[in-house]
């Protein structure tokens, strides 16, 4: 009986080790599709989020093939494309975000992550960013006139990533870093922790965009993600599409890894988005 025991535990940790590095080092692509009668002309994005400088292929040659595959008209980044305090991985960012830039539209809002870096970090990463062409959304918006979409990015404080306390967002936070949003457009709000969807909400955004929990590092059948970066159990948001009224958020569990380094059930995620004026 012991060494069936024995037998058992072995076989369920090769399981999930294989399960493990399988994921850690594997894609899937998500497509979503919405429909607004304020988008007049039909776009394909495609979304990233939390690379944390994670590589497919040499520079990237893998996750590049599969954004070109997808013929976007713009990729939006939604945070954390590196770990702060990785100074290795600026160089293969900037790479991955140069040749990007080369082929399409690419609009970026920083995480935390990116809020996080500093020193020789920083003065390594941020300027050559901007040579990229890559046009940041740093508490900023853009208008795509011809589609009648309008994307806004926010930079929020670093006190909502705290970890371990529940942070509230007071009335009107977002109204403060962007403005009351364009009424006349179909309004995509990047934002990258999705804690605060509901203030998202509130605020006016038609689709948000988020990332931040890579999709619970652990996902267990009909319990979902296990743990968040803020140290919660079986977050509210983890992974997938969520709706408030009449805002939708797209939660993506990330195209990269970050600590503790794993993923069990959990492949990392690039999602393209559909959109268009009405249903086809």
């Amino acid at each position: 009986m012991f060494e069936i025991i024995v037998a058992v535990v072995v076989l369920v940790a090769v399981i999930l080790s294989w399960v493990c590095l399988y994921d850690m080092h594997h894609f899937v692509i998500t497509k979503k599709k919405f429909y607004s009668p304020k988008i007049r002309k039909s776009q394909r994005f495609v979304v990233l989020s939390d690379l944390h400088g994670q590589q497919y292929g040499k520079e990237n040659e893998l996750l590049l093939k599969a954004v070109c595959e997808q013929e976007p008209d713009g990729v939006l980044i939604v945070g954390d494309m590196l770990t702060a305090g990785c100074a290795k991985q600026v160089k293969p960012v900037l790479s991955l975000i140069r040749k990007l830039c080369e082929k399409y539209p690419v609009y970026y809002a920083y995480g935390n992550h990116e809020q996080k870096i500093h020193g020789k970090m920083a003065e390594s990463y941020f300027p050559e960013l901007k040579e990229t062409g890559v046009r940041l959304l740093l508490n900023e918006s853009v208008r795509l006139a011809d589609s009648g979409i309008t994307l806004y990015g926010t930079q929020i404080d670093r006190k909502y990533f705290r970890r371990g306390k529940e942070q509230t967002m007071e009335d009107g936070y977002i109204e403060t870093l962007l403005g009351s949003p364009c009424e006349e457009t179909y309004n995509i709000l990047l934002a990258h922790n999705p804690d605060y969807f509901l203030a998202y909400a509130r605020w006016g955004a038609d689709l948000v965009l988020s990332g931040h929990v890579h999709g619970g590092i652990v996902r267990l059948p009909f319990l979902g993600g296990v743990i968040s970066p803020a140290m919660k159990l079986f977050p509210k948001y983890d992974g997938g599409e969520y709706r408030e009224k009449d805002s939708v958020m797209i939660l993506g569990r990330g195209i990269g890894t970050h600590f503790p380094g794993v993923r069990v059930f959990n492949p990392a995620e690039m999602v393209v988005l559909e959109l268009s004026g009405k249903e086809r």
